[in-house]
């Protein structure tokens, strides 16, 4: 937690979150919000107008009584870049102070040129989004990524990545607060993207909500009684590499029949092409250009829909592992709702609905009555959006009030230095 040496910085930043999480208020809404002194609140105020990290945006309108004028936080007193990548794409996204996307670019990622390409590419992804929003640097406050590997947010490392082999122990933070003078938070992508859907999307801000990850591998974002599960390495939520079939086949961490391995998009894209290539008849071929190896997830699950027998069977062996490793979670996390990447919403509403039959069949009746099941919503700007929302909380922390170490020393005096520690 960030600290400050004066009780006057920290009322200052009391002040300020309360505007920004519950403005537009008067600032007789913020002392009654605060209990601070009324003048207090009024110099205060005046210094956060001056900054322009609050607006006054008019008069309120209550009926009767004196007609006090509101406050909100100044969406544009700075802006964050927030990057999210996985082996597939990276989307670079320029956001202001209220997390409103104000440009977004997306391209392919170049896997070609090992850790120093792909770091490359994501600094001038940033510094692209930044041109092209026109954004100033002078009003950047802070950076983030979404990482799809494992993650040391602390140190701001990324550990390790089953999906992009070479992607390991990369000090992500120092390479970005280098290139860009300003803080830089590191989440990985799935944790991102289940703030986002909890906060903005699906979730509805539910208290308790499970956010299945799907694409080059599956991941889990778990909350609970509203705060994100990381575990004590961070590795809460490793969802893809939970053991669903004996002898399956080989997962790329290295194990045997893991979630990712049975029923992940790169798997259910090998099947379609081994039964093409097999001789099976199927739409999927025709949806790929006629190419058995562009063959992809997502021509298999819009094949499916459309009635193709050969992609139903293997989509419905894939919603029978998901279904099965669903259930366990749900007794495990007991969750309000379960919301599904959008990733998998071209195999229809049917395929929710299959997904939530299998759950309720496995799972406790009591962990199952009133679990709703929904696609998420906000697509490819969810990783970005969660970063956001998480360099943002991290801005407007409120901090804990702590004297100057002289003054700590002096009032633990002689003989007490453990105490001090």
């Amino acid at each position: 937690m960030k600290s400050v040496a004066t009780k006057r910085e920290r009322d200052k930043a009391v002040v300020l979150d309360v505007i920004r999480r519950l403005g537009p208020l008067s600032r007789v809404d913020v002392y009654h919000l605060t209990h601070l002194r009324p003048g207090t609140i009024s110099l205060l105020v005046r210094e956060l107008l001056r900054e322009n990290k609050v607006m006054e945006v008019g008069p309120s309108d209550n009926p009767r009584g004196r007609k006090q004028i509101l406050l909100r936080l100044n969406p544009n007193w700075g802006f964050v870049v927030a990057v999210e990548f996985d082996p597939e794409t990276v989307v670079a996204a320029v956001l202001n102070a209220g997390a409103d996307i104000i440009h977004r670019c997306t391209e392919r990622t170049h896997l070609g040129g090992g850790v120093d390409g792909l770091v490359k590419q994501l600094v001038a992804c940033a510094k692209r989004v930044m041109r092209e929003a026109d954004v100033d640097p002078a009003s950047l406050v802070a950076t983030g990524a979404a990482d799809p590997g494992l993650i040391d947010s602390r140190a701001g490392v990324t550990v390790l990545c089953s999906t992009i082999d070479f992607w390991k122990n990369v000090p992500l933070r120092n390479i970005f607060e280098r290139d860009f003078g300003v803080p830089f938070l590191l989440e990985s992508n799935t944790r991102a993207r289940v703030v986002a859907e909890r906060i903005l999307g699906a979730g509805q801000r539910a208290e308790n909500m499970i956010y299945l990850d799907y694409g080059t591998g599956i991941g889990m974002g778990i909350v609970s009684q509203g705060q994100v599960l990381r575990g004590r390495s961070e590795c809460a939520g490793e969802f893809g590499h939970t053991h669903v079939g004996e002898g399956g086949p080989a997962c790329r961490c290295g194990s045997f029949g893991c979630l990712e391995a049975m029923a992940g998009a790169p798997a259910i894209a090998a099947r379609a092409r081994a039964a093409v290539l097999e001789g099976s008849a199927s739409q999927v071929l025709e949806l790929a250009g006629g190419d058995p190896a562009s063959i992809s997830s997502s021509h298999v699950l819009a094949a499916a829909c459309a009635g193709d027998k050969m992609c139903a069977a293997i989509l419905g062996e894939a919603e029978k592992y998901l279904g099965l490793a669903l259930a366990n979670a749900v007794n495990l996390f007991n969750p309000a709702v379960i919301v599904v990447d959008r990733r998998l919403a071209p195999a229809g509403e049917q395929f929710l609905e299959q997904i939530a039959r299998i759950v309720r069949r496995q799972a406790l009746q009591h962990a199952t009555d009133g679990l709703a099941f929904r696609f998420a919503e906000l697509g490819e700007k969810a990783g970005v959006l969660g970063i956001a929302l998480l360099v943002l909380d991290d801005l407007f922390e409120i901090p804990s009030l702590k004297l100057p170490k002289f003054l700590r020393d002096a009032a633990a005096g002689p003989g007490r230095g453990l105490a001090r520690a």
